[in-house]
C-alpha cells in the first residue's frame, strides 16, 4: 500500500491521536491520488482524513492481542537498521 503508513497497534505508550491523523492522511493522499486536494475539493478530502481517523481509532481501540506490547525506540532503531542495510546493498535479517 503506503510506506509511509506504519503499523499503529501493540505499542507502549499506544498510538497518539497524531499518528492515527498521520496514518489516516497518507491513506486519503494515496487513494485519492493528490497529496494536496484543489480548492474545490479540500472540503472531501478533509472529511475523509476525518472519518478515516476515526475508523482507525476505533479498530485500534478494538483490537486484543497476548503478545507483549512493542517498544518504540527499539522497532525505530530496527527499522534504521533496515534501511540501511537497504541502501548500502547488505542485508539484515530481524
Amino acid at each position: 500500500m503506503c510506506r509511509n503508513i506504519r503499523p499503529l497497534n501493540n505499542f507502549e505508550p499506544p498510538a497518539t491521536s497524531d499518528e492515527v491523523h498521520a496514518a489516516a492522511l497518507q491513506y486519503v493522499r494515496k487513494v485519492s491520488g493528490a497529496a494536496k486536494p484543489s480548492l474545490i475539493n479540500q472540503h472531501a478530502f478533509d472529511h475523509a482524513v476525518h472519518e478515516v481517523a476515526v475508523a482507525t481509532q476505533k479498530l485500534l481501540d478494538s483490537l486484543t492481542t497476548t503478545a507483549t506490547p512493542k517498544n518504540r525506540d527499539v522497532e525505530a532503531a530496527k527499522a534504521k537498521a533496515r534501511s540501511a542495510a537497504r541502501f548500502s546493498g547488505d542485508r539484515v535479517r530481524p
